[in-house]
């Protein structure tokens, strides 16, 4: 299928599941409803800002004292000189800024995300396991004990003639010295 057909698709189905025509969903795609500039904070460059930028929550400045106490707190190093931390500020301001940006958006009506596997009878039908699935996990299990019963899990067979071949390759067959089951590397003798 071509990206044109899929695209059509989708826009087909957007179209239906939507209730608006064609001409009105073509409307609403043609002009983005928010910039990705408007989660982060204002530049000093005004002749960028857009309105929905301007609308854009305010963070509180941070003080290099609460910079100073969060370090303090997370265990890492204070910074080194007065640049540093003020990359460290304003980083943290940037960080604040999303953040909030991403809280004031208004969400009643949206149901949350509880995971991103698909939620439909399609994806509970796939990841539902059954007795079929679940045999040959099932056959390899016996039980034992006379009073304390319980399930033991058989020893594999080794069915696979390349697994046996490995499992009974000598490893130090090519060790040039050995001693026991370990190998002898040569180093270069110790300066005192």
């Amino acid at each position: 299928m071509s990206r044109t057909s899929r695209l059509h698709v989708t826009f087909t189905q957007c179209r239906s599941s939507s209730g608006l025509s064609q001409e009105k969903l073509g409307a609403l795609l043609s002009k983005p409803t928010w910039s990705v500039r408007s989660l982060l904070p204002p530049s000093n460059d005004s002749t960028n800002t857009t309105p929905q930028e301007s609308s854009a929550p305010t963070t509180p400045e941070i003080t290099s004292k609460q910079l100073h106490h969060l370090l303090r707190l997370s265990a890492l190093p204070a910074p080194q000189d007065e640049a540093e931390e003020a990359r460290m500020l304003q980083t943290l301001s940037s960080q604040l800024h999303f953040v909030r940006s991403i809280q004031s958006i208004d969400t009643t009506g949206v149901e949350p995300l509880r995971s991103l596997r698909d939620e439909s009878e399609r994806g509970d039908k796939e990841r539902t396991l059954g007795m079929a699935e679940m045999q040959d996990a099932l056959d390899q299990e016996e039980i034992v004990g006379n009073h304390h019963k319980r399930i033991r899990r058989r020893p594999r067979r080794i069915q696979d003639e390349g697994i046996k071949n490995a499992e009974d390759c000598d490893v130090l067959g090519s060790a040039k010295r050995k001693v026991g089951r370990f190998f002898v590397v040569e180093g270069a003798p110790r300066e005192e």
